[in-house]
């Protein structure tokens, strides 16, 4: 069953290498086979993550969801991460992104290492680029060259891909491959394209109507209910997204753009607004690429990290 939830591996299993995927919210495990690009996971594992929690709420979550993987001693244990955060180090940099700011500095590869069962390395993976090498292995991705792939949730992830490789410097791709670097109208991306943004902008525009601020998930459901509001906040939302991507698209030469994350679970409502962004951006933009949803959401993060992990086990022998 490629690239997708698998049968637990018979026996003791050692083809297939941990992997953790740690969002803003939530920690999923799972265990992996690249052979088969199989991902083992299961609902019951993913556990919330408390964003503003104590250093040791927040690793104690993330060291409680390994260990439900049953793995055993001696394993390479592959973690994908969301940024800041110095993956060959392992020390997380969070600082004024709203979430694990009581992690800043703290070794989490030595915090991990001493709470899994003996491990025998971890490899950090940003989050964006697991998304996006996972999807190229078994996903929406698969047999592009160039891919561009964006996680849209409480921030804009992004990876840009060439020949399976991850592309972070030069004039082809944004600084650091960052798309949540760039602007729109002198403002920062994640201003306008990100769950703070749009909670915002849809607290603004119905200002009349009171009660609790709605989530994203909220507004989409408002939305489809015919909510002109709703609607307008969403669209707008993915307008400027295309508007600011077309031209990194049209450097970059991809094939395909995947996207990936929380937000994708309004797809139907955002899909349109994304594409007629990057159109309305880069009218002569011929072939365009291909704008896909993420065949793998939960999976692919898991898959690609173990991708990253295995290169460097591979390397280290």
């Amino acid at each position: 069953m490629s690239g997708s939830s698998a049968t637990r591996p018979a026996g003791d299993g050692t083809a297939w290498i941990p992997a953790l995927d740690i969002g803003g919210t939530h920690v999923t495990p799972g265990m992996v086979d690249l052979t088969e690009r199989q991902v083992h996971t299961s609902g019951k594992w993913r556990r919330s993550l408390a964003p503003e929690g104590s250093a040791d709420e927040i690793v104690d979550a993330i060291a409680a969801a390994a260990l439900e993987l049953d793995a055993g001693p001696g394993r390479h244990w592959a973690v994908a991460v969301p940024g800041p955060f110095d993956y060959e180090y392992g020390i997380a940099l969070f600082h004024g992104v709203g979430k694990f700011e009581a992690l800043y500095g703290l070794d989490l590869r030595a915090a991990l290492m001493s709470a899994l069962p003996r491990p025998s390395a971890l490899t950090f993976v940003n989050d964006a680029d697991a998304f996006l090498l996972g999807e190229r292995t078994a996903g929406a991705a698969r047999g592009h060259e160039r891919a561009v792939g964006i996680t849209l949730g409480s921030g804009v992830g992004s990876s840009f891909l060439a020949d399976g490789e991850v592309v972070g410097q030069g004039p082809d791709v944004p600084p650091q491959g960052r798309v949540d670097l760039l602007t729109h109208d002198g403002r920062p991306l994640e201003d306008t394209v990100s769950r703070r943004a749009i909670r915002d902008a849809y607290a603004q525009a119905a200002a009349s109507r009171g009660g609790p601020p709605a989530d994203v998930k909220e507004i989409a459901e408002r939305a489809r209910g015919g909510e002109a509001a709703a609607e307008r906040v969403l669209r707008d939302a993915m307008g400027v997204l295309g508007l600011v991507l077309a031209p990194w698209l049209a450097r970059f030469r991809a094939t395909v753009l995947v996207v990936g994350g929380s937000f994708t679970g309004s797809w139907d409502l955002l899909g349109d607004s994304l594409c007629g962004g990057i159109a309305a951006a880069e009218p002569a933009l011929v072939p365009r690429p291909e704008v896909v949803r993420a065949l793998l959401p939960v999976q692919a993060p898991l898959l690609g990290a173990a991708v990253v992990a295995e290169r460097a086990r591979t390397r280290a022998i």
